[in-house]
């Protein structure tokens, strides 16, 4: 099977559910104050910031390394970076990306945290208790909250769509927007690492909004050459964004 010749694995921006969470835990609050599913979570007029920055950054690449196919996850702040994206990188590279179709492949979905959504890590402890106690006996690379996905559930998805790339797109170069932890498991599939390795990057190097996670094919496999690239963000002069360790993800499930 030929290899793909470059990944780009692309977090989406800045989202108002990222901003939810952050003021919730700032008050100590149980939950989230957002009003629709994560599904339609939007971006923040910062992550549209951070999208379009990125966008120009894909546009101006050689044309050699510039992507040739365009996928997304269907949620929306995943969709949203993507299409911004992609418009800014057509006018950056004077239209060469204009034409470009974006692709959604629902595999690329956010991390399902079942009964668990909108709850931060004090409000999980607090409403259940025997879940909290259960994640720390079972591990966050394990752990299946119920009604919802563990890390290795993703790691499935993700599995199944890169044989699926490899077969349908030999040689060609990929760019991909999802969430954080789907780019983790891309780590995990493609560099073989382990649950403490992958978990501990995770935890002291999260991915910010609009970093880029670049694999480059060498030998006819694809090899990381940069890992939570933010040059497209800082360039831009737009605030870099990230998740610190007591978000709910972290300390909750």
């Amino acid at each position: 099977m030929t290899e793909l010749a470059r990944l780009l694995l692309i977090r989406h921006g800045q989202s108002i559910g990222n901003v939810a969470d952050d003021r919730a835990r700032a008050a100590g609050a149980h939950r989230l104050d957002l009003d629709h599913r994560d599904a339609d979570t939007p971006l923040s007029d910062v992550g549209g910031g951070q999208a379009r920055a990125v966008g120009a950054w894909l546009g101006e690449l050689p044309e050699e390394l510039r992507p040739t196919v365009w996928l997304t996850s269907p949620y929306r702040r995943a969709a949203d970076t993507a299409a911004l994206a992609l418009e800014s990188a057509g006018g950056a590279a004077g239209g060469a990306a204009g034409g470009a179709t974006l692709l959604t492949d629902e595999r690329l979905r956010e991390r399902d945290l079942g009964i668990l959504d909108g709850y931060t890590g004090r409000g999980i402890r607090e409403r259940y208790p025997e879940e909290a106690e259960r994640r720390d006996r079972i591990g966050k690379f394990y752990y299946r909250p119920p009604g919802g996905e563990s890390w290795t559930d993703v790691l499935l998805r993700v599995r199944y769509l890169l044989t699926d790339l490899r077969q349908q797109y030999p040689g060609e170069r990929v760019c991909v927007f999802s969430h954080q932890a789907v780019i983790m498991c891309f780590r995990v599939a493609l560099e073989q690492m382990a649950e403490h390795d992958v978990l501990t990057i995770d935890r002291e190097d999260p991915l910010p909004n609009c970093s880029v996670t670049t694999y480059r094919q060498a030998n006819d496999q694809l090899e990381l050459e940069r890992y939570a690239d933010t040059t497209a963000v800082e360039r831009a002069d737009a605030p870099t964004t990230r998740e610190t360790p007591t978000t709910q993800e972290e300390a909750a499930t």
